[in-house]
């Protein structure tokens, strides 16, 4: 029986101990925070979308950075295995728009309560209050155990890191575990927010703040290069823009100075859309432009839509040219807006970066260079879309280094 220790209470290091310690070994788990899975509590809102029930091959093309290093590990678990885990373990689950899969109480705390429940089961040791300063390593290249920040020392056959990355400090995602990798010469790639609101420019914005736009497209472009291109809603904010579709948006965001176009009706191209407005106007000839708009738009966007279009807001219907017409159809299927970058990494859901991939065994987690070392979860180079994707990176990889 080996002597395993495991660094971090989240998602990726409670799945790691009940997998080590279902297959033999002394299992400790150490925990920073008063309470284990901080981050896992608010994931999906508070309900933890813990996977993705797409067929698994959708899932590599989810993942925005690295999916081939993850073949071995999203095969030897499985999103269909992560679900079946759960239930097992007595968290009913249930799948909804996307995929998305939830437990059937919308509770996050019922999975960190299961996670919790097991490893007790399996008799891991959780040491909550318990921050790791450093690994410990010998000559020759050995994993030995870690030292706390109280300066006692715990002796391992081999330690597993799971600290997450440096989004939700208040989590405990300090970034703690990028050091321990670096102290021992791994790597770490460059690190950038992921899944993260965006800023943009245009006064309108902050206006248009609370506004939810259902059912559109947006387009992020640099310069002429087509980034991203996907349907589905967004959200206004004080700052810009956030929602789904952003925050999927936003891995692709790497610097400042973006151009994002929402198509506020794909459902009609500009011919059909045109025709839309001839019948409009024509049913309300005497009345302002803005009051038939509000038939369109939600009412906080007429006057936006409107400026982009150069058309006054109290124009009557019977006074709008041909040309004025068209400038609306192509304000209301090419609504633009600059980006002038991410909010901070703090607010970030994920980080995108981390260890290097480069020298890690995909098949087993294991570091090519320190022997009994181990990574899994958000500090490791992969990043994926909201979905549950992230939870499932952070369950393959866990189970792969617990094996």
């Amino acid at each position: 029986m080996s002597n395993v220790i495991v660094v971090g209470g989240g998602a990726a290091g409670m799945m790691a101990a009940i997998f080590a310690a279902r297959n033999g070994q002394n299992v400790t788990l150490l925990e920073k925070n008063e309470k284990l899975g901080k981050k896992i509590f608010i994931t999906g809102k508070g309900r933890c979308n813990i996977t993705n029930a797409s067929e698994i091959e959708d899932l590599f093309s989810a993942v925005i950075s690295n999916p081939k290093f993850l073949y071995s590990g999203f095969y030897s678990f499985t999103n269909d295995q992560v679900i079946h885990f759960f239930e097992e373990l007595g968290v009913a689950t249930k799948i909804e728009r996307g995929n998305r899969v939830f437990p059937v109480s919308d509770h996050s705390s019922d999975v960190i309560a299961a996670l919790a429940r097991e490893m007790q089961h399996l008799k891991v040791k959780v040491q909550l209050h318990c921050e790791v300063k450093e690994l410990l390593i010998n000559n020759e290249r050995e994993i030995k155990g870690v030292r706390l920040a109280n300066g006692k020392k715990m002796t391992a056959d081999a330690v597993v890191v799971a600290t997450g990355g440096i989004s939700y400090p208040s989590t405990g995602s300090t970034g703690d575990g990028y050091r321990f990798a670096r102290n021992c010469g791994h790597k770490v790639t460059e690190l950038f927010p992921s899944l993260v609101p965006m800023e943009v420019k245009e006064w309108y914005a902050k206006e248009l703040q609370g506004l939810s736009l259902k059912n559109i497209e947006i387009h992020i472009t640099d310069g002429k290069k087509k980034l991203y291109d996907e349907f589905g809603e967004m959200l206004f904010t004080h700052f810009g823009v956030s929602g789904p579709l952003v925050l999927s948006a936003s891995a692709y965001v790497k610097k400042s100075t973006y151009r994002l176009e929402i198509d506020l009706k794909p459902a009609l191209d500009d011919k059909k859309l045109d025709a839309r407005l001839l019948r409009d106007f024509g049913e309300q000839h005497t009345k302002q432009i803005s009051t038939v708009m509000r038939g369109l738009l939600p009412q906080a966007m007429v006057d936006p839509v409107l400026d982009k279009a150069g058309v006054a807001v109290d124009t009557r219907i019977s006074e709008i040219t041909k040309v004025q017409r068209a400038a609306i159809v192509n304000a209301l299927k090419h609504f633009d807006l600059t980006v002038t970058g991410l909010r901070p990494i703090e607010e970030a859901i994920i980080t995108d970066g981390g260890v290097s991939l480069k020298e890690l065994d995909p098949k087993t987690m294991g570091s090519k260079l320190i022997d009994g070392l181990y990574f899994a979860g958000e500090i490791i180079d992969c990043a994926a879309y909201t979905g549950g994707y992230n939870l499932q990176i952070a369950f393959s990889t866990a189970h792969s280094a617990a094996t």
